[in-house]
């Protein structure tokens, strides 16, 4: 228990440029109390002794505002940032270096029993106000968005936006967990992609209208319409590939 409280120390000085000595560290992190709390409270629990534990983590939630179940399990170096509304269930289990911004839940999505609650590997950073929900695994160096909300396993080496959370980047390439201005805009991609089939339909339609407003122009612009309609053909071709990409953000691309 010890090497995993030092390691939580510790962790706040290289992820957090405001943290400056140790004594504001301890004092003025929630995150790094409600371990502190959590350590404890998890050690009593698997003791099996009754009430203590969840009497001490309503402490901690009401002094920190980070509910931890004493039931969850997690590991060394994790870095709960601000944290105020984080929720972590019963039988969550947080790995190794995670980084957990303020309003995030790892919860459940029923009244199931026994493991109903995520399971987040090593390195794993999830945003602010970011929904981890059900029995799912999350795995190493994952990066989920703020605001997503994640209901499937997502594999390891990825990054997760949007509601319902979608793959949207994978890649072994290793990212600055603080780096969130880089995520990636599906949606936006998404809706250009429509805008062009759009584009492409009204360009369509209006050769159409032209062609029937006189055959006669038509026949003496063969020449010009089959430009036109190679022109066309590259449109589609542009359109069938985003076609694809559509598809894959509809079906979550991948998780």
């Amino acid at each position: 228990m010890l090497s995993k409280l030092l390691a939580d120390f510790r962790i706040i000085f290289e992820r957090d440029p405001a943290a400056r000595n140790w004594l504001e560290v301890l004092f003025c992190y929630p995150g790094l109390q409600a371990l502190l709390f959590h350590r404890l409270c998890h050690w009593l629990y698997t003791l099996g002794i009754p009430l203590i534990p969840r009497f001490l983590s309503q402490l901690s939630r009401f002094l920190t505002g980070i509910e931890i179940h004493p039931g969850a399990t997690i590991g060394e170096g994790v870095f709960i940032d601000h944290g105020m509304g984080v929720v972590i269930g019963e039988t969550a289990i947080v790995g190794d270096y995670a980084l957990i911004y303020q309003g995030v839940t790892l919860g459940g999505t029923g009244k199931e029993s026994g493991k109903r609650h995520p399971t987040l590997g090593e390195n794993v950073v999830v945003g602010a106000g970011a929904k981890v929900l059900g029995n799912i695994q999350i795995g190493n160096n994952v990066r989920i968005g703020a605001g997503s909300v994640v209901l499937r396993d997502v594999p390891s080496d990825c990054t997760v936006v949007g509601v319902p959370g979608r793959v949207v980047y994978r890649s072994g390439v290793r990212v600055s967990p603080l780096e969130h201005g880089s995520l990636p805009d599906s949606e936006a991609a998404v809706i250009r992609a429509l805008v062009d089939r759009i584009e492409l339909l009204e360009q369509q339609l209006q050769t159409l209208t032209s062609q029937q407003s006189s055959t006669a122009s038509v026949i003496h612009s063969v020449s010009s319409e089959l430009e036109e309609f190679d022109s066309f053909a590259k449109l589609a071709e542009n359109c069938r590939l985003r076609d694809k990409e559509i598809q894959q953000f509809l079906d979550g691309a991948g998780i």
